[in-house]
């Protein structure tokens, strides 16, 4: 997949595309800016394994407009953009990496904001600091939001669980609702917690059993393979792993009536949405779903507090009620309606935007 493929319907192609090169060292990745209209570009540091670069620089382009989007629908005052490295295959000096990138960042001048994301942490983000202001997602201090984004991520996935059985199944309460978690790791582990909290009955799975086994253990939940966790007879299913989990095949062997996780990107392709849809299972799109930790780090990196953090959380839930009412509206899937929403929000600011770059 090139770049241009990984944009086909999109309102743009990205603004910006930067190289980041050690040939000595072995270090290598990009980042991509997909849009400023909202305010500066902000999305993840991604430190994974790819096959070759063109696999690493399209994951890339699908996940800095992702980050567009999910900014727009979360009412952040930011635009879309991501930096994702590639991994290297041996023993390699972490905190040159990431100072690395810090440099990077700063030469970008405001332009992108930083902070964690798959294979990355508070620690690596504090050596960004060292380089650079433009970065979220620090260790914790004095007057910062407690907790890590995982919780908030999780909490942003419950809700969204809790607004989606609502419309699919005419539920108020979770007790005893089925789940299937797919990812035992932070984020799929603070779902887990939450749910026992609710009386959930839990199903969970990951990679790693180990992982998977001391969530069940301390949430109640049983271990079932990973394997086959796609095929578990449950209410909902919550992709908490990796990307690109639902697609023809995947669709097909679901059994749940509702998708909600924490997972991006968790279509392989937009044409996963309509099989989605035409199964009748009711998609929470990551877009809104997930964004609770983007609002977690987002409203701390702003300084605006607590308070400002749990109204944008509450809104996630009261977004997907909007989205679910216009795919009925529309006799479509929900994932286009969430698209075609965060759109609207951009393209509503870029005339303003260049208005104010003309004064």
């Amino acid at each position: 997949m090139n770049a241009k493929e990984c944009f086909v319907g999109a309102d743009q192609l990205p603004e910006q595309v930067h190289l980041i090169e050690d040939e000595e060292r072995g270090f290598s990745g990009t980042t991509i800016i997909h849009s400023t209209a909202l305010g500066p570009a902000a999305g993840g540091c991604r430190l994974w394994h790819y096959d070759s670069p063109a696999e690493l620089t399209a994951d890339a382009f699908r996940l800095a407009r992702t980050m567009s989007y999910k900014n727009a629908l979360a009412g952040l005052p930011f635009g879309g953009g991501v930096t994702v490295l590639q991994r290297p295959q041996r023993d390699f000096d972490r905190a040159a990496l990431f100072a690395l990138v810090g440099d990077h960042v700063e030469r970008l001048d405001g332009a992108y904001l930083t902070l964690p994301d798959v294979g990355s942490d508070a620690h690596d983000m504090a050596v960004l600091r060292t380089r650079t202001r433009h970065v979220a997602g620090q260790a914790a201090a004095p007057g910062r939001i407690a907790s890590n984004p995982a919780l908030w991520t999780a909490r942003g996935v419950l809700e969204s669980i809790r607004a989606a059985v609502a419309v699919r199944m005419g539920r108020r309460s979770l007790d005893g609702l089925v789940v299937a978690v797919q990812g035992a790791g932070n984020v799929g582990a603070e779902l887990c917690r939450l749910l026992a909290a609710e009386d959930a009955t839990i199903l969970v799975a990951d990679m790693d059993v180990s992982r998977a086994r001391a969530v069940a253990a301390e949430t109640g939940a049983r271990v079932f393979p990973a394997a086959a966790i796609l095929e578990a007879d449950c209410d909902v299913f919550a992709p908490c792993a990796l990307g690109g989990v639902l697609n023809r095949n995947s669709i097909a062997r679901l059994r749940a009536r509702v998708v909600a996780g924490a997972a991006n990107n968790q279509l392989a392709s937009a044409d996963d949405a309509a099989l989605l849809h035409a199964r009748d299972i009711l998609y929470a799109p990551d877009l809104v779903a997930n964004a609770g930790g983007m609002i977690h780090l987002a409203t701390d990196h702003l300084k605006e507090g607590r308070s400002q953090t749990e109204a944008r959380l509450r809104a996630i839930p009261e977004r997907l009620r909007a989205i679910f009412a216009e795919a009925q509206l529309r006799g479509t899937g929900t994932h286009a309606v969430a698209e075609d929403m965060a759109r609207a929000v951009i393209s509503a600011a870029q005339p303003k935007r260049l208005l104010m770059q003309a004064a």
